[in-house]
């Protein structure tokens, strides 16, 4: 059956680029443009993905965004006229997970559209463990001891590559390469607020650091 991707964007000639090329790929499109129809179009069809752009009239996409991200784990994908790193971070804070400046090719996004639902397809059940913390693949579940971890899908990815290799030094390369799959083209910023994110909600109560910075190499998941 084929995936349902919600894509909310006010300009008309974008929102039907995308729904053309989206159809053509093979997923279901739904079509809104603005915030508030975007929302309700998402709690009636449940898609397995949002394109949002941020510039919407009445609600905008930094508002839809954080409703969405409240109201369930859908992947959502922010598209924006912005490049600045305060832009990213805003829509990272948010709750997206991934970004994309215009203009972009049709191809870069397709690519981050299929590394999204990839990541968010269901799994064999799998449960990672180390030091207290628990990571179940199937329900992509987190828990530190007793304590429910909420993530987004993708600070998800990077626990779970961290949970895949225990004590190993995972250089910034290695990161991008496995979790985001392209090139950042110089968003080197990215990597660093996905990880303070995830230290944020892991260390909660004053819990002990494990994601370890290695200075000069990258990151390891190992105890202090």
């Amino acid at each position: 059956m084929a995936e349902k991707i919600l894509v909310i964007e006010d300009e008309q000639k974008i929102a039907d680029f995308l729904k053309r090329g989206l159809i053509y790929e093979g997923f279901q499109v739904e079509v809104c443009y603005n915030g508030e129809t975007g929302l309700k179009t998402a709690r009636d069809i449940s898609p397995a993905l949002v394109i949002l752009d941020v510039m919407l009239p009445g609600i905008d996409g930094w508002e839809v965004c954080r409703r969405l991200r409240a109201g369930g784990t859908v992947s959502i994908l922010m598209l924006t006229a912005k490049d600045s790193v305060a832009d990213r971070v805003k829509g990272l804070d948010a709750g997206a997970d991934d970004y994309l400046t215009k203009p972009f090719a049709f191809e870069e996004l397709l690519a981050r559209v299929r590394a999204l639902l990839r990541r968010t397809r269901p799994a064999t059940e799998t449960v990672f463990r180390f030091a207290d913390l628990t990571l179940n693949v199937g329900t992509r579940e987190v828990a530190r001891g007793n304590r429910k971890v909420d993530l987004t899908t993708k600070e998800f990815d990077l626990l779970h590559l961290f949970m895949r290799n225990p004590r190993q030094v995972m250089t910034r390369e290695m990161i991008y390469d496995r979790i985001w799959g392209y090139d950042f083209d110089g968003e080197s910023n990215i990597l660093e607020v996905y990880i303070r994110y995830l230290r944020t909600k892991l260390e909660e109560n004053n819990a002990p650091r494990l994601i370890q910075t290695v200075r000069g190499a990258g990151y390891a998941l190992r105890e202090e």
